[in-house]
């Protein structure tokens, strides 16, 4: 059976080789690397332009990207046919294809992440080194935490005011090499699609913009719903707990804190909604006007095969409600998981838009294909390139931010910046 034939609907005259061969996951690819670049674009805004506002999720923002970073590639081992050749992509990168350019792009992004996580955390790593070392009668617990502290601190004890500081200027300096790294991690994605001269959905100079401005809007909506779960959970055990540390007023700390995060980086999401949302406007206008050859059968895509998906899922329910939400005065937390939700769902949309939208009509451009999402799967076929794949895949970096928080705090950390 052809690669896509399980999942691919045709309509009307297609030919017999075409079909639907970039599914779901090919979706999850862009989606997640966006996840990535954008969370890590907030963290840096903290740590580049120092907005003090934005200090108390930064650290949080900065290792819930490194746990996204794993799941990034994942869509595209899961969609290849021979997926252990997925590692040639890391180890014989060149410059001659966009795709082998990820090899190169995907390992120093890592490293940057990897190296600022290790001196923002090198004074903890350290201290809990020590103290675990000079502990009598440890568990097996805490002794294979005090192996995995030594290891982490790379040998390196000095926690001098002098070395701090060196600390300090090192994570300045990786973060704001960082920014267009992972921009471009994301934004050749939408190279990838722009520069399909084949394709006339996908070929436009603004793609790649349009990658970018769309997925610092999701990474910044994924770590605001992530950091609203966290803190409700951290909030919950401090409700059963009767200790002084836990007290009401403590409680109600957490939620003030919370509350101004989320008030203050909602401003933040707002601003690249806007000009994510202006980009593609843009673009769609553009198109119209310019009226190219393929504009006829481009027209039948936009406003009559995808007309609920692009209008009425991705630019109402992720765009226009989600920005009436954030100006509305007065944001609240529930106000603010409802916004976050759709903004992602939006996100979403788009990439399901761009790259499903994209093969719906034939190169006849007398044909339509439509995509069934395989739902219940029979076989590892429609189970990776289905809806339990694509979940597996989005779940993956919760999980490893679950192990990671153990090793890395995001709450309680003494910083001296």
């Amino acid at each position: 059976m052809v690669h896509g034939e399980l999942w691919t609907i045709k309509e009307l005259f297609v030919t017999p080789n075409e079909y639907i061969y970039w599914s779901v996951q090919i979706v999850m690819y862009p989606f997640m690397t966006g996840l990535v670049a954008g969370a890590f674009v907030l963290s840096s805004l903290y740590h580049v332009f120092g907005i003090k506002e934005l200090k108390d999720i930064a650290r949080f923002a900065l290792v819930f990207s490194f746990a996204l970073l794993f799941a990034a590639p994942v869509p595209i081992i899961l969609h290849l046919q021979h997926p252990f050749r997925g590692i040639n992509v890391m180890m014989t990168p060149h410059f001659t294809s966009a795709i082998a350019a990820f090899g190169i792009v995907f390992s120093a992004y890592g490293a940057i992440v990897a190296s600022e996580i290790w001196f923002l955390y090198r004074k903890h790593f350290v201290e809990q080194s020590l103290i675990l070392k000079g502990k009598q009668d440890r568990s097996l617990g805490e002794t294979l935490y005090y192996l995995i502290y030594t290891v982490l601190t790379l040998g390196s004890f000095d926690v001098s005011e002098e070395a701090q500081h060196r600390d300090e200027k090192a994570i300045k300096i990786l973060a704001g090499i960082g920014i267009p790294v992972a921009c471009f991690l994301h934004g050749y994605a939408g190279f990838i699609f722009g520069s399909v001269k084949a394709n006339a959905l996908w070929m436009t100079p603004l793609m790649p913009v349009i990658f970018i401005m769309s997925a610092v809007v999701s990474g910044i909506a994924l770590c605001m719903l992530t950091y609203i779960v966290t803190m409700e959970i951290k909030k919950f055990f401090a409700c059963r707990k009767q200790s002084p540390a836990y007290s009401p007023e403590c409680r109600e700390e957490i939620k003030s804190v919370e509350v101004n995060v989320m008030r203050m980086t909602s401003k933040y999401l707002l601003f690249f909604m806007i000009f994510a949302i202006s980009l593609e406007l843009l673009d769609l206008i553009f198109r119209g006007y310019t009226a190219t050859k393929s504009w006829d059968v481009l027209r039948s895509v936009i406003y009559e095969k995808d007309f609920t998906s692009i209008f009425i899922l991705q630019y109402g329910l992720g765009n226009l409600i989600p920005v009436i939400i954030f100006l509305t005065p007065g944001l609240t937390i529930r106000r603010a998981v409802i916004g976050v939700l759709f903004v992602i769902f939006g996100v979403f949309m788009m990439r399901w838009n761009v790259v499903i939208g994209g093969q719906a009509f034939s190169l006849t451009f007398a044909g339509f294909m439509h995509y069934r999402l395989p739902i219940i799967p029979h076989d590892w076929e429609t189970f990776k390139e289905g809806l339990f794949g694509a979940l597996a895949v989005f779940i993956m970096p919760f999980v490893l931010f679950f192990f990671f928080i153990k090793i890395f705090p995001i709450f309680g950390l003494k910083e001296s910046h």
